[in-house]
């Protein structure tokens, strides 16, 4: 179907996303003179960068840290589906990745010498963490960058990426002023995770695989999708949907401690880590606690951290408002779904295998993560990786292809208060064949219609199009890696060391296309 087009414009690059990585990229290529389009179907509060406490993951002056630590940090925690060496290249950039941003604005907490104070989270060996507002990292982040970003357009969905002979030549929105079209050599895919797939989340409203499902569209692969990581310290209330606040993990970093209901510490008995192990071992322990027990949520203890009101006024605040006070009572906590570590495929500076199409933030999969994303390394990578972006898409300046196919595709929609039901209940944080074979079923009842150009239509596309590729990818990996866990294949699989590219074929279906690639292959 061929959308009545009710404008055009030109630009360099279009920015898809209103977060961390799409803004400092927008900031980087307007810098170099681009003309830059920047786009966010949301507000500057509906991005997951808003609601990041913990903080940026940076190697410190201290002589305990270096960026060979850092490194082998990330892929302890990425259970061997790293690519070390887009890992160190990534580290690599924090420090200067920093320096910029605190050029732009950027305040961070101090310590009492003056430098920047630093915590500790799960899987990290050393204090590396840079925090800004006790913990409220993401919102200083985001009011840096909102700052100095030339005029975001909001209300605006992109509805297709438009390629030429397998290049890009543009992107088709919708907008306040109706449907339009932009020409243009680059587009920049940052557009979040996919939280929403799950009936309970730390994500925006808007985190709906947006980006998935439009590089999927594009031609492109993605990868790793099946590592869903779930924050294990999510405020618990009985019956509640939606986004739900974190309990920073740095809370546990400080000295807070797990307990089950009964007030008895369990992560010791887990993990040589304790409660500072890996989320996704966190995150298992749990889950599998609260389904041999029976129980709703765990318990944190926090009164023991010093000046936890103080520390930590976003939890305190959370807390408070649920009638909870962290200094004096323990809080009720369990799983959500909290960050996607796979993504469209891309190299460290975004590109993906389409020309012109650029990918960035949790979005991507630059093979940062693996199998599960160390704590405080995503605003790390959509500093740096976002920045990269934009060098790239200035190579690309000038690089005009014609627009020669408006046309949307049809789509696959599914109810999404039933898709996301489903995904929880069996696509959560402990899978197994019988309720994955359940998902699939339920999936495969989604309607196919004429193409949404309406937000919530579209939404609900690239939400489906994300919980085939989730469910496909979970299916065929038989074993438990990362924070991807089968109750039915409980042990890691030597032979399945290694990241399952999806794409979708000339037929419209999904397909694996690497089975036999190791990890680190593009």
């Amino acid at each position: 179907m061929n959308p009545s087009v009710d404008w055009e414009t030109e630009t360099d690059l279009v920015v898809v996303g209103g977060g961390i990585a799409g803004l400092t990229a927008a900031r980087t290529a307007a810098a170099r003179g681009m003309r830059v389009l920047t786009i966010s179907k949301g507000s500057s509060i509906d991005t997951a960068t808003h609601y990041a406490q913990g903080g940026i993951a940076v190697v410190g002056p201290d002589l305990e840290d270096s960026i060979e630590s850092h490194v082998a940090d990330t892929c302890a925690a990425g259970a061997e589906l790293c690519d070390e060496a887009a890992v160190r290249s990534i580290v690599s950039g924090g420090r200067a990745a920093m320096a910029s941003l605190e050029a732009a604005g950027a305040a961070f907490d101090l310590g009492p010498d003056g430098s920047p104070a630093r915590t500790r989270e799960g899987g990290h060996s050393v204090r590396r963490i840079v925090h800004a507002g006790g913990d409220a990292t993401g919102a200083e982040v985001q009011r840096t960058l909102d700052a100095v970003v030339p005029a975001v357009h909001f209300d605006t969905t992109a509805l297709r990426v438009l390629t030429t002979d397998g290049e890009v030549a543009g992107l088709l929105v919708r907008g306040p002023e109706g449907v339009g079209v932009v020409r243009c050599s680059t587009v920049l895919l940052a557009t979040g995770g996919l939280g929403q797939l799950f009936s309970c989340s730390t994500n925006p409203a808007g985190a709906t695989a947006d980006g998935i499902a439009l590089a999927l569209d594009a031609g492109a692969r993605v990868a790793d999708l099946e590592f869903v990581q779930f924050h294990p310290t999510v405020l618990f209330a009985a019956g509640s949907t939606g986004r739900r606040p974190l309990i920073s993990e740095a809370v546990r970093g400080e000295g807070g401690r797990l307990l089950d209901v009964t007030g008895r510490a369990f992560m010791a008995d887990v993990h040589p880590l304790g409660d500072l192990a890996p989320r996704d071992v966190v995150s298992r322990a749990i889950a599998e606690l609260l389904h041999v027990s029976g129980a709703e949520h765990v318990l944190l203890d926090a009164r023991g951290v010093e000046g936890v009101h103080e520390r930590f006024p976003t939890v305190t605040a959370s807390c408070l408002e649920a009638g909870i006070d962290p200094a004096k009572d323990l809080i009720p906590v369990a799983p959500a779904a909290h960050y996607s570590c796979g993504g469209i495929v891309t190299d460290t500076f975004g590109r993906t295998t389409v020309p012109g199409l650029l990918a960035a933030g949790e979005a991507a999969r630059t093979g940062l993560h693996g199998g599960n994303r160390l704590a405080s390394n995503s605003l790390l990578e959509g500093l740096v990786v976002g920045e990269r972006a934009a060098l790239v898409a200035a190579e690309r300046k000038g690089h005009a292809v014609e627009v020669s196919d408006i046309a949307l595709p049809t789509y696959r929609r599914i109810d999404r208060a039933v898709l996301q039901r489903t995904m929880t209940a069996e696509v959560g944080v402990v899978r197994d064949a019988a309720g994955l074979d359940e998902a699939r079923r339920v999936l495969a009842q989604g309607v196919v219609s004429e193409p949404p150009v309406d937000p919530r239509a579209v939404e609900d596309a690239a939400l489906t199009a994300a919980a085939e590729v989730v469910v496909l990818a979970a299916a065929h990996r038989r074993e438990s890696r990362g924070c991807h866990t089968r109750r039915d294949f409980p042990d890691s699989d030597p032979a399945q060391r290694r990241s399952l590219h999806i794409e979708r074929g000339s037929d419209g279906r999904l397909e694996i296309v690497n089975d036999d690639v190791m990890t680190g292959a593009r």
